[in-house]
């Protein structure tokens, strides 16, 4: 067994505390050597300095706070640029002229809508109501099978096994409700011949 070292041997020599450094500041350490890197990082990504200064300075205040949580799974820098972008997807998401780009009315006019004008949404509807107010004059079972042919879009086969009919009796029936058809819509001003 040794004998444990004298009490006198465990006190520090002056050359020993002069040597000695103030206890280390890792976080401090990381915001000065990134500082300026970082707030162009998050410049280039917000494109607003006011903003870029202010998140920049909240990433830093957020590595600070959390520093003593950092696993140390990245580099720290690593880590502070997380921090960072993920304040930059936050501004984003909640910034509406980040989202949208704000043009003057002439760039606009260049472009084109796949929506059509007014004036055509509303002829349209009109010949829509006219030619629903035409099949309701026509006889039910006429109009059920212009439906199944016209809308559903099945074939003269399909529709004539839906309504248990010859294929025959289909296609007399179809020729008779659109003759009917076209007789009330020529009678509202509307011709269905091209």
């Amino acid at each position: 067994m040794h004998p444990a070292p004298a009490a006198a041997s465990r006190v520090p020599t002056r050359a020993a505390s002069a040597r000695r450094q103030p206890p280390a500041d890792p976080a401090g350490d990381l915001a000065r050597e990134q500082r300026d890197r970082l707030h162009r990082f998050v410049a280039r990504h917000v494109g607003n300095r006011s903003e870029a200064d202010d998140i920049t300075q909240q990433a830093l205040a957020e590595m600070w706070l959390s520093y003593d949580r950092f696993r140390g799974d990245s580099k720290p820098s690593t880590w502070l640029y997380g921090i960072a972008l993920n304040l930059i997807r936050n501004y984003l998401s909640r910034s509406p002229e980040r989202r949208y780009a704000f043009v003057d009315i002439d760039t606009l006019a260049a472009e084109a809508s796949a929506e059509p004008d007014p004036p055509a949404r509303a002829e349209w509807r009109q010949m829509l109501g006219i030619v629903d107010r035409a099949m309701n004059e026509i006889p039910p079972d006429l109009r059920e099978l212009l439906h199944l042919v016209a809308v559903e879009e099945l074939s003269y086969e399909e529709a004539a096994q839906r309504l248990a009919l010859p294929i025959g009796t289909v296609r007399s029936r179809l020729s008779r409700a659109r003759a009917q058809l076209r007789i009330r819509m020529r009678a509202r001003g509307v011709s269905l011949d091209s």
